[in-house]
């Protein structure tokens, strides 16, 4: 839905609401005109039912405003004495317009200066789970998201069971795009499986301005450009395409940036014909065969080498093969290891054409270690457009800045010429900035190599905290937690620090201020 679509439905909301008050702010002592004006009679029927100020905000808040505005409803029925379970249920199942009746056919009196206090400790109870929700779904969408790591893209820097902290206001928090969802959940309701949305009303993408820019080699959390990767590869395959703000988030790193020419070679990035300098803390890893003459330990291999993802492939009687991902500095080590026969890098060859790379199309002879030079898209930019560049920009055309921001971009071919919406498109000015993000582990990670550009309306947010890290392979609970890791900054250069003893020394330090000061007023009675 556009913006005049939700405009239209603000000011039937409001003809709604101005129809089944205004009699009720008459007896509660204001002008009946006061119910009709929007945002003004918020603000006074938060005075009618004698609650903060900040509600009327708090009623304008996508999610948040699903819960706000059932608490209304009964809120409104109780400053006019309507407490019965019997007003509560009615008022709920009614969507409000149980208020209608009381307006129109019941003699209520308003009660003035009525107590913010529930009557009852149930009414306590979920009078504070509600304004918990509340809150924390508010910092869920605006501040800081939990995000787990269940992959090993990243492997080295983040590890499968880090538990990270996602910062939405460094690059700035984007607001909610669908309208009727579940609070603090992301698309699927947790032991009921089910969706947790309903995705026909769609509020227009907006975003809050951010602080910070997304850098070069920065890790970002981001919504999966594809709704599954079958989508681009196999056109006739059927999925569900999700809204925008429930696609399955995804971590990589951003290692080009708009306006950069990017190409890989043998699976290291160049940027603009410069070799792409990982910082420090990142550990780059390819994939590797080898076999050895001898026994080999994988645990030992893996401890004393750095090795990840190690696995037999095949135990002939002579030799022992096995795969496994390695940094540079690993196999330098490992190469010479007793009893190895052969290793060998498995990247694939140059000019070996993997129809599963983006942009999938024969044009383009690349796969996932050899790839480019491409473009990257920056905003206000503009690119030719012929039969050979199209692949590249299609989808962006279509997708990125068509169907997602409601715009009907549709593309075709007639011959060599390219046509949007049935006029000739020989050059096209991006309107967003785009991205290219890839995995640490190059040889075990799904990432922009297979389905392309990322625009900035896709990312969610900044990984800034580990602030847990679960090894489900280990035994014992003690040993699954790598206490290491717990409350160790994302960024930066060197070992992980953690931070995990300074906060437990905050935290004791809170406890005992709480315990002196509460021994302190019980002394003075």
């Amino acid at each position: 839905m556009s913006w005049t679509g939700w405009l239209l439905f603000a000011l039937i909301v409001q003809v709604i609401h101005f129809l089944g008050t205004w009699k009720l702010y008459v007896k509660a002592g204001r002008k009946a005109w006061e119910a009709a004006v929007p945002i003004y009679n918020a603000v006074v029927l938060m005075k009618i039912i004698n609650r903060p100020w900040y509600w009327v905000i708090l009623l304008f808040i996508p999610i948040v405003n699903l819960i706000m505005f059932p608490v209304v409803w009964i809120e409104t029925l109780r400053s006019f004495g309507r407490n019965k379970t019997t007003d509560t249920v009615l008022g709920l199942l009614s969507f409000g317009l149980y208020i209608y009746y009381i307006n129109y056919t019941q003699d209520v009196s308003h009660i003035k200066d009525r107590s913010r206090i529930p009557r009852t400790s149930g009414g306590e109870w979920v009078s504070s789970i509600l304004f918990a929700v509340v809150a924390a779904t508010i910092v869920h969408t605006y501040v800081m998201q939990p995000f787990t790591i269940p992959t090993s893209s990243l492997e080295k820097t983040l590890l499968v069971g880090d538990f990270l902290f996602v910062s939405k206001f460094h690059y700035g928090a984007r607001t909610p795009m669908t309208a009727v969802a579940f609070p603090m959940v992301h698309d699927t309701i947790p032991i009921l499986k089910s969706k947790s949305y309903l995705k026909d009303l769609q509020i227009p993408y907006f975003r809050f301005p951010g602080f910070q820019k997304i850098k070069q080699n920065d890790i970002v959390v981001f919504s999966w450009p594809p709704d599954t990767l079958t989508n681009i590869t196999n056109p006739r395959s059927k999925v569900d395409i999700k809204p925008l703000d429930k696609k399955s988030n995804y971590v990589k790193r951003c290692v080009g940036l708009p306006g950069d020419s990017l190409e890989v070679r043998d699976g290291y990035v160049y940027i603009n014909g410069t070799k792409n300098e990982l910082p420090g803390r990142a550990k780059l890893q390819f994939g590797y065969a080898f076999r050895t003459k001898n026994p080999l330990n994988p645990s030992f291999a893996a401890e004393q080498y750095d090795i990840t993802d190690l696995y037999p492939m095949d135990n002939p009687p002579s030799y022992r093969v096995f795969r496994a991902m390695m940094t540079d500095a690993s196999y330098e080590r490992f190469k010479n290891y007793p009893g190895m026969d052969t290793i060998f890098k498995t990247t694939a060859k140059k000019d070996v054409s993997d129809l599963s790379t983006f942009p999938q199309s024969p044009y383009y002879q690349w796969n996932t270690d050899y790839f480019g030079a491409m473009y990257i898209p920056k905003a206000g930019a503009s690119v030719a457009i012929t039969a050979e560049t199209l692949p590249l920009y299609r989808r962006i055309i279509e997708v990125y800045e068509g169907s997602e921001m409601g715009i009907e971009n549709k593309i075709s071919q007639s011959g060599t010429q390219v046509l949007l919406n049935g006029n000739p498109l020989t050059s096209y000015t991006f309107k967003l900035d785009y991205y290219w993000l890839m995995g640490d582990n190059r040889n075990n990670s799904q990432d922009a190599r297979m389905w392309g550009f990322v625009p900035f309306t896709h990312v969610v947010g900044k990984p800034v905290l580990v602030w847990m890290s679960w090894n489900s392979n280990a035994k014992g609970i003690m040993n699954k937690i790598r206490w290491e890791r717990l409350f160790t900054t994302v960024g930066g250069d060197g070992p992980p620090v953690s931070y995990f003893k300074y906060l437990l020394i905050l935290l004791a330090g809170w406890f005992l201020f709480d315990y002196f000061k509460k021994k302190k007023k019980a002394t003075k009675k």
